[in-house]
C-alpha cells in the first residue's frame, strides 16, 4: 500500500508538473506563416543599394533558393540525420550525453544534443532558459512541428532566422556582412564557416580568433566529406584556403548617400512607423548615384576652399617623436568621406622644407610648397605636430596637408517637374556630424529670397518693362522713434530701374519698395503657397530674406519657376512594396484613368499634372528669364562658363553669416547653403557669389554631361516684346505698344499725356507720372 501510495503520488505530481509546464505550450501550427523580421532594403533609381534599416539584420532567403553545398554544410555541422528523424534524434542524443561526461570532466561547455527541429522551436517558440522543463517543451515541439512543416520548411525556418554574429541574422546577412557576396556566391569554404559560427559566433570571430575560426570550419567540411556530400579532393582544397571577410559588416557598397539614407529612415519611420525596421519592404528611392556623388565632391571641395582661404589654424595635435607615438596620431581619424587622408608627424620643420611620417604605413615625404607657404601664413608647422595629408599621386611626388573645415554646408538638388529629389548632402562629413543642414538647418535666405518678391509683384499688375526707383529709403523701425535705412551691397543706388535690372543687380532699397508697393501680404502669401516657409510676418524687412527656411524647401519652391509655376512634392521616396510585391506606399498620387487598358486605337490616356498652380505660367516663365539674366549679367556670371541655358540667383545675409546659390537648368534644379552652424559671420567678402556659386557650377559641370542641351519652356499664351535691347514675355494685353498719338489738325507743340496715351499707361510705366519721369530711357522699349 505504501509503495502504490508514493507511485500514485509520485504519478499525480508528474501530472500536475505537465499540466503547468505544458498549460500555456505554443501551437506549432504559428509557424505555418510565420516570417522572421527582415530588414527593409532602399534603394537608388538604378537598383544601387544604398541602405538598409532593420532591428535585425536578416535577409529572408527561400529554400529552393540556397545552395546545396551551403545547407549540407549546417546539416553536417548541427543535425546530420535530419531527414530522418521526426524531430527528436535519440541517437544524437545519446551520443551528446556521452560526450557530456567527458566535457563536464574537463570543464569544457555541454552539448545539447538538439536537432534543428528543437532548435527553431527554440529560437521561435520559446526562450533559451537552460532547464529541464524549457528542453521538455522544446521535445515536444519539434515532434509537433515535424507533423506540422516540410522537412525544407524547417530548414528553411531555422537557416533565415539563426543568430551568427557579425550583425548577422540568417546565412543572407551573414553572407553578404562576412563576405560582401549572395549566398548563391559561397565557396565550399565560406558556407562552412557560416556554419560553424552557430555554436558560438564570438568563439570563432573571423578576426580575433582566426585560427579557432578555420579550425572549426575545417572540421566541417570534414565531416562533409565523411558523409560523402563533397569529394575529399573538394574538401583539401576548401580547407587550404584562408579565412578572409570585410573588415566590419557591410550591405551597402554605395557609401556617397549616408545623408540622404538617413533622411529616408526618417521618412519611412512617419511613413511605416515601427514596422520599417522588421517588414522586409523593398523600398525604391529618387537618388541618382552618380549625381550624389557629384554633390558629395562639389561641396566638400567647396567647404575646403573656403576654409582654405581663411588660413591654416594648428595642428590638431602634439606628440614627442618616439617608440609608440604612432598610437596617439591613431586615436584621431580623418572624415570617412576622405578615405585618401592619413594621420601624419611633422619630422622636419626648416624654412620651407617640411617633412612627414605617416602614421599607418611609415611612408615619409615632404609636404608641397604651396602647402608649406600655407601653413606659414597661418598657425605655423612644428616638429611633432600631428597633421593630416593625402598622399601624393604619383610614386616620389609631394604629400598635401589637409585640415577638417569648421564651415558647413548643405546641397540638395531636385527634378522640378516631379519633385524627385536626386541628390542631398546634409554636411561636409556624416561621420562628422549626423545633423542634416539641407532639412534641418533653418537659416535666412537673404537674397535668394527676392525671386519670390518679383514673382508677388508680375503676378499684381507689374510688368517686366516696369520701373522702380533704386534710391534711399528710410522706413519707421519696429520700436517707437527707430528707424529703418535698407542699403544696396555696394552703397550705391541707381535711380529708376527695370525689374529686370534690379533682380539681376539684387538692390535692396529697390526691393523693398517693390515690396512696399505690393504689399507684404502679397508676398508673404505667396511663398506661404510655394512652400518656402510654414508662415511669414508681412514686414518689410522680410522682402530681403530675413525669414528663416531649410534648404530643401526653397530649392524646390525654385522649382516652380522651371515648371510653369506649379508648387511641386519634393519626396525621397518614390516606392515601397512588402515582402510579397504589394505597393504600400506611392508617391505619386495621380490617377490614371484607363492606364491598365489595353491599345483599342483611342486616344492615350492624359495623366494630370502634378502639384498646385500656385502663379500664372507666364509670371513664372518671367521670372525664369530674369534669374537667367542674374547668370548673364548680374551677380553670377561665374556660372555662366556652364554653356547653356540656367538660372540663379545669388544670397547673402547680414554680416556674411549664411551664402546661398539657388540655381536650375531646364532638367535640375540645386541649392547651395554655406554657414556655421553657430550662425557666426563668414568672414568679408563670402557672398553667394563667392563662397556658393563656385559649388553650384562644380556640380552642375558633372550633372550635364550626357544631358542634351535644351531650353526652358515657354508658355505657348505669352506675348513678347523687346525692353532695352532684351526680348521679354508679358501677358496678353499687358506688353507694350507703340502709341498713336491723336493729333489735332492745325496744332503743333507739346501735347498733354492724357491725350498721348488715353488710358494714362505707357509701355509698361505703373502711370503717367513714371512715364514722364526725366530719370527713364524709352528708348529701348520697342
Amino acid at each position: 500500500m505504501a509503495v502504490l501510495s508514493i507511485v500514485a503520488v509520485a504519478g499525480f505530481a508528474v501530472a500536475i508538473y505537465a499540466a503547468w509546464l505544458f498549460h500555456d505550450m505554443p501551437d506549432a501550427g504559428d509557424l505555418v506563416d510565420y516570417r522572421p523580421p527582415t530588414s527593409t532594403r532602399a534603394y537608388a533609381w538604378d537598383g544601387t543599394l544604398i541602405g538598409e534599416f532593420s532591428r535585425e539584420r536578416r535577409i529572408y532567403v527561400p529554400y529552393d533558393q540556397m545552395p546545396a553545398h551551403m545547407v549540407q554544410a549546417f546539416m553536417a555541422a548541427e543535425d546530420r540525420n535530419f531527414f530522418q528523424h521526426g524531430g527528436v534524434d535519440a541517437m544524437g542524443l545519446t551520443r551528446a550525453m556521452m560526450k557530456n561526461v567527458l566535457n563536464a570532466a574537463q570543464g569544457r561547455r555541454l552539448e545539447g544534443g538538439s536537432t534543428i527541429t528543437q532548435q527553431v522551436a527554440k529560437n521561435v517558440l520559446l526562450t533559451s532558459d537552460a532547464t529541464i522543463g524549457r528542453k521538455f517543451k522544446e521535445a515536444v515541439l519539434a515532434q509537433r512541428l515535424e507533423k506540422t512543416l516540410g522537412k525544407e520548411q524547417i530548414l528553411e525556418l531555422y537557416l533565415n532566422e539563426i543568430w551568427l554574429g557579425y550583425r548577422s541574422y540568417g546565412v543572407g546577412a551573414a553572407a553578404y556582412n562576412y563576405f560582401g557576396k549572395s549566398i548563391t556566391d559561397l565557396t565550399l569554404a565560406e558556407a562552412a564557416y557560416l556554419a560553424a559560427l552557430p555554436k558560438g559566433p564570438q568563439n570563432y570571430h573571423p578576426q580575433r580568433r582566426k585560427e579557432a575560426a578555420i579550425i572549426r570550419r575545417n572540421w566541417v567540411i570534414g565531416e562533409m566529406a565523411d558523409l560523402g556530400w563533397v569529394t575529399r579532393e573538394e574538401a583539401d582544397a576548401a580547407m587550404a584556403e584562408d579565412l578572409v571577410v570585410q573588415d566590419a559588416p557591410t550591405r551597402a557598397k554605395y557609401r556617397d548617400a549616408d545623408y540622404f539614407v538617413e533622411e529616408v529612415r526618417r521618412r519611412g519611420l512617419n511613413t511605416l512607423g515601427a514596422r520599417l525596421n522588421e517588414g522586409g519592404y523593398y523600398m525604391r528611392t529618387t537618388l541618382d548615384p552618380r549625381l550624389q556623388t557629384a554633390a558629395r565632391v562639389a561641396l566638400m571641395n567647396g567647404l575646403e576652399q573656403y576654409d582654405r582661404r581663411h588660413g591654416w589654424r594648428g595642428a590638431w595635435g602634439k606628440v614627442e617623436i618616439e617608440p609608440g607615438w604612432q598610437e596617439v596620431a591613431r586615436k584621431q581619424t580623418a572624415p570617412a568621406e576622405r578615405r585618401q587622408w592619413r594621420a601624419a608627424v611633422v619630422t622636419r620643420a626648416s624654412g620651407g622644407d617640411v617633412r612627414i611620417e605617416v602614421a599607418e604605413s611609415g611612408a615619409e615625404g615632404p609636404l608641397a610648397g604651396e602647402d608649406v607657404a600655407w601653413a606659414r601664413a597661418g598657425k605655423g608647422l612644428a616638429v611633432g605636430d600631428l597633421v593630416f595629408v593625402e598622399p601624393p599621386a604619383q610614386s616620389g611626388g609631394a604629400y598635401r596637408l589637409r585640415q577638417v573645415p569648421q564651415v558647413n554646408g548643405a546641397l540638395v538638388a531636385i527634378e522640378p517637374y516631379s519633385g524627385r529629389v536626386l541628390a542631398m548632402v546634409g554636411g561636409y562629413s556624416f561621420s562628422l556630424s549626423s545633423f542634416n543642414r539641407a532639412t534641418q538647418a533653418m537659416r535666412q535666405p537673404g537674397s535668394a529670397f527676392k525671386p519670390i518678391v518679383y514673382a508677388a509683384a508680375l503676378e499684381n499688375g507689374y510688368t517686366p518693362a516696369s520701373q522702380v526707383m533704386d534710391s534711399m529709403i528710410t522706413l519707421q523701425g519696429a520700436r517707437e522713434g527707430e528707424t529703418w535705412t535698407p542699403e544696396n551691397y555696394n552703397r550705391r543706388y541707381y535711380g529708376s530701374l527695370t525689374l529686370r535690372r534690379g533682380l539681376e543687380l539684387s538692390r535692396n532699397a529697390m526691393t523693398v519698395r517693390l515690396a512696399q508697393g505690393v504689399g507684404m501680404r502679397k508676398i508673404s502669401d505667396l511663398a506661404v503657397k510655394m512652400g518656402v516657409v510654414d508662415e511669414m510676418a508681412p514686414v518689410l524687412a522680410m522682402s530681403l530674406g530675413s525669414g528663416e527656411t531649410t534648404p530643401y524647401r526653397l530649392t524646390a519652391a525654385y522649382a516652380a519657376f522651371v515648371n510653369g509655376g506649379r508648387r511641386i512634392d519634393p519626396h525621397l521616396i518614390e516606392l515601397v512594396q512588402d515582402r510579397e510585391g504589394k505597393v504600400i506606399y506611392r508617391a505619386d498620387r495621380r490617377d490614371c484613368p484607363r492606364c491598365a487598358v489595353g491599345f483599342n486605337g483611342d486616344e492615350s490616356p492624359r495623366v494630370p499634372l502634378s502639384g498646385e498652380q500656385v502663379m500664372d505660367p507666364i509670371t513664372a516663365y518671367q521670372i525664369n528669364s530674369m534669374l537667367q539674366g542674374v547668370v548673364q549679367r548680374g551677380t553670377a556670371t561665374s556660372v555662366s562658363v556652364l554653356g547653356r541655358p540656367v538660372g540663379g540667383k545669388t544670397g547673402t545675409t547680414n554680416e556674411y553669416r549664411s551664402a546661398w546659390f539657388v540655381g536650375f537648368t531646364p532638367q535640375i534644379v540645386a541649392g547651395i547653403f554655406i554657414g556655421f552652424d553657430d550662425n557666426r559671420p563668414l568672414g568679408y567678402g563670402e557672398t553667394g557669389t563667392t563662397a556658393a556659386a563656385p559649388v553650384f557650377t562644380a556640380f552642375m559641370q558633372e550633372a550635364i554631361k550626357g544631358v542634351p542641351e535644351a531650353d526652358f519652356k515657354a508658355p505657348e499664351n505669352a506675348k513678347y516684346a523687346t525692353v532695352r535691347g532684351i526680348r521679354e514675355a508679358f501677358r496678353p494685353g499687358t506688353e507694350p505698344r507703340a502709341p498713336t498719338p491723336t493729333v489735332t489738325p492745325g496744332s503743333g507743340g507739346p501735347m498733354p499725356y492724357n491725350k498721348v496715351w488715353p488710358d494714362g499707361r505707357v509701355s509698361g510705366a505703373g502711370n503717367a507720372g513714371e512715364a514722364a519721369s526725366p530719370a527713364d530711357d524709352m528708348s529701348g522699349l520697342y
